[in-house]
């Protein structure tokens, strides 16, 4: 007889998607065991007609489901790494990640009509409305407005909801784009199941920083528990290196929901390229820096890790790298303290210590 395992989600499509995918990596893992999903609602969840900063900000989808953890009434919880506050309730961790997804943020219009801006060439200097909830795609959004959209503004609009919620208030002609995330987009199939409804224009990591967790799936469950041996088994290392690395920056900076922050950790085998040239801007002047990573020359010399980020505090933005060469060829402790190191170097960076 197979034991069950309680798997806590929220219950939007794409949470249970996500939550499936962990589902069926365990059972390829551990056929004696059977995951079952446990559909919660979240405050997150429920109020709507508020920014997530009036009451909580992303903390709101998990704290919930942390506690059902720690009362028993659910084995793990599957979240969307990027969601997860900084500090987690005392005696949970995250116990593992799934493979990395897409990165990538996706602006989202209609493929046809007023309101498909991607092509537009009409000369109008309306501003163009995106809608986004989060800081750190307006401002990315704002300066690539002018290579988009020539002679326009960008006007960022609140914007709430599951991702299907989304995409209706883009039809309805509330937007004329959203920002969302590619990995969200794929797992649920929205380009297929939606087949020539929309217009996608992918910016890579360089040109929209991602959010710390972007694209990773993480578990959660108690610390030391029976779980914790079971999701060993299906966690990727890689991701969750990169996850540790972009968490880390976060708590140096000691990022909350209040300031724009994006960060981004690559780990390759044998990559060749290296950091475009970086911007610093503040209080609307601009000034080009090269930032120092001291990769030296590469020659595909085993695996390397590449850091960047952006972030804004006191009217003052910052963009800056960091990389190294030989990391996480074993994952040794030695390793993750590099790796650790790495994203102290880029927090000080980022914060105008270097």
């Amino acid at each position: 007889m197979k034991c069950e395992i309680r798997i806590g989600t929220r219950k939007s499509e794409l949470s249970i998607a996500q939550t499936m995918l962990v589902a069926d990596a365990i059972r390829a893992a551990c056929p004696d065991i059977e995951p079952v999903l446990v559909g919660r609602s979240t405050m997150g969840d429920k109020i709507l007609d508020k920014p997530l900063l009036a009451f909580g900000g992303k903390g709101v989808f998990v704290s919930e489901f942390e506690e059902a953890l720690l009362q028993g009434e659910i084995d793990l919880a599957v979240h969307s790494a990027k969601d997860m506050p900084l500090e987690l309730a005392e005696g949970l961790d995250i116990l593992g990640v799934l493979p990395r997804g897409d990165v990538r943020d996706v602006l989202v219009t209609m493929a046809d009509g007023p309101q498909a801006i991607m092509a537009d060439r009409s000369g109008s200097t309306e501003p163009v409305r995106i809608g986004t909830s989060s800081l750190r795609r307006s401002i990315q959004i704002q300066e690539l407005g002018s290579r988009l959209w020539p002679g326009r503004t960008v006007i960022c609009k609140d914007l709430r909801g599951n991702v299907l919620t989304r995409l209706e208030k883009l039809e309805s002609g509330q937007y004329q784009g959203i920002i969302l995330a590619a990995a969200g987009l794929d797992r649920l199939q929205i380009s297929k199941l939606r087949k020539g409804r929309y217009r996608y224009r992918y910016f890579t990591p360089e040109e929209m920083i991602p959010a710390g967790g972007q694209g990773i799936l993480a578990i959660e469950g108690k610390k030391g528990g029976p779980m914790e041996p079971v999701i060993a088994r299906i966690s990727d290392r890689i991701a969750m290196g990169e996850l540790q690395a972009e968490r880390q920056v976060l708590k140096r900076l000691g990022a909350g929901c209040h300031e724009p922050i994006g960060v981004y950790c690559r780990i390759d085998a044998g990559a060749d390229d290296r950091p475009a040239k970086l911007t610093t801007s503040g209080n609307g002047k601009r000034a080009d820096m090269q930032a120092g990573c001291g990769c030296g020359d590469r020659g595909g010399s085993g695996q390397q890790l590449l850091l960047t980020g952006i972030y804004e505090k006191d009217g003052v933005r910052r963009r800056a790298a960091v990389c190294v060469d030989g990391l996480w060829t074993e994952g040794r402790l030695e390793e993750t303290d590099r790796l650790l190191a790495a994203a102290d170097r880029l927090a000080d960076k980022l914060s105008g210590k270097q």
